[in-house]
C-alpha cells in the first residue's frame, strides 16, 4: 500500500501496509507507527500467513506476491529481498515474487479492488489515531468489494538498514529467465508454480 505523508508534529505517524487475496476477495491491512520499511511490508506478510494464509490454504507449499517496482516492497530493496528469504525459510513456502515494471503499478488489482474501497470508506473521516484508522480499514465492506481484515503494529523499523553483500549471498534467491530484476523465488530452487496470489 503506497502512502503519501503530510508530516504533523501534533498528530501521530500512521503507516498502512496492505495485502489483498485475489481469489479470497479478502484484504489485509497493518499500520504500523514507525516508518514504511521493507522489514515492516514482510512483518505484514508474515502476519497474514499465520493468521490467514496458513489456515485458510494448509497445502500450500508456495506464495505469488504482485509488488509494485518501488517503495518499501521494490525491486531494488535488498532488505526487502533478506526479510522475503528470511520469511521462505522459516515457513518453507517458496515465495515468487513479480513486479509490476516502472510505471504500471497503477494496473496492480489491489489499486482497483482494496485500496480505493478503503479511500472510499474513510473519506472525509478525520484520521485521529491509529484506532481510528485501524477501525475504518478493517470496516471497508461492500456488496461487490473484498472484505478487508485491519491491525495496529506497534514495533519499530528503522530506515536505512544496510544489507552488505554476504548477507545478500545467503538469500535463497532464483531470477527468472525472463527479467530477473522482476521475477524472482525465493526458498526454492524448483521453476515458480504458485498456488497462492497476493496483490
Amino acid at each position: 500500500m503506497g502512502t503519501h505523508d503530510f508530516p504533523d508534529p501534533k498528530v501521530p505517524k500512521a503507516v498502512p501496509y496492505g495485502i489483498y487475496d485475489l481469489g479470497a476477495d479478502a484484504g489485509w491491512g497493518s499500520v504500523g507507527s514507525d516508518d514504511d520499511t521493507a522489514a515492516f511490508a514482510v512483518q505484514t506478510l508474515r502476519s497474514w500467513w499465520q493468521m490467514v494464509g496458513r489456515p485458510s490454504y494448509p497445502r500450500s507449499s508456495r506464495l505469488l506476491i504482485c509488488a509494485d517496482s518501488g517503495g518499501s516492497n521494490g525491486y531494488r530493496v535488498r532488505l526487502w529481498k533478506l526479510e522475503l528469504g528470511r520469511l521462505a525459510i522459516e515457513t518453507g513456502l517458496a515465495i515468487t515474487v513479480s513486479h509490476f515494471p516502472p510505471g504500471i503499478s497503477k494496473f496492480n488489482k489491489i489499486e482497483h479492488r482494496l485500496f480505493s474501497h478503503i479511500s472510499m470508506n474513510w473519506r472525509g473521516r478525520p484520521l485521529t489515531s491509529h484506532g481510528v484508522v485501524v477501525e475504518l480499514i478493517g470496516a471497508t465492506t461492500t456488496t461487490t468489494g473484498p472484505t478487508v481484515h485491519a491491525e495496529r503494529d506497534t514495533a519499530t523499523y528503522p530506515k536505512g538498514v544496510k544489507v552488505s553483500d554476504e548477507e545478500m549471498a545467503s538469500v535463497p534467491l532464483k531470477a527468472h529467465d525472463f527479467h530477473g530484476e522482476w521475477n524472482y523465488t525465493l526458498g526454492d530452487r524448483r521453476p515458480p508454480r504458485p498456488r497462492v496470489t497476493l496483490l
